[in-house]
């Protein structure tokens, strides 16, 4: 029971931390520095989520620079800077990962 207990306290606390942005800032504008700023979060989150998948090694799960997901994440990077298409850079990419797992190289 009281894992249900803290699974439902911390939606509502989630819940109301992105209510409250709602209901405090309605009827308010946001200064441009801070409108232009939130544009770059979701970039900085996909970062954050996928810079640790690059450097660690899957066998290890310490950092390795020679980690051959930080070759194609790079790849994917290249292909994405480009062709500015996000379809191509999945494409590449997960077509390059599957082949290093197909093959062996982890």
């Amino acid at each position: 029971m009281s894992i249900w207990l803290l699974i439902v306290g911390m939606g509502l606390v989630s819940l109301g931390l992105r209510a409250s942005f709602l209901v405090l800032l309605r009827g308010r504008q946001l200064p441009e520095h801070l409108r232009s700023s939130l544009g770059l979060v979701p970039a900085a989150v996909l970062a954050a989520l996928i810079a640790p998948e690059l450097l660690r090694s899957a066998a290890t799960g310490i950092l390795d620079v020679l980690n051959p997901r930080l070759l194609i994440g790079l790849i994917a990077a290249a292909v994405a800077w480009k062709t500015r298409n996000v379809l191509w850079t999945l494409v590449v990419g997960l077509g390059l990962l599957f082949v290093a797992q197909a093959i062996g190289w982890r």
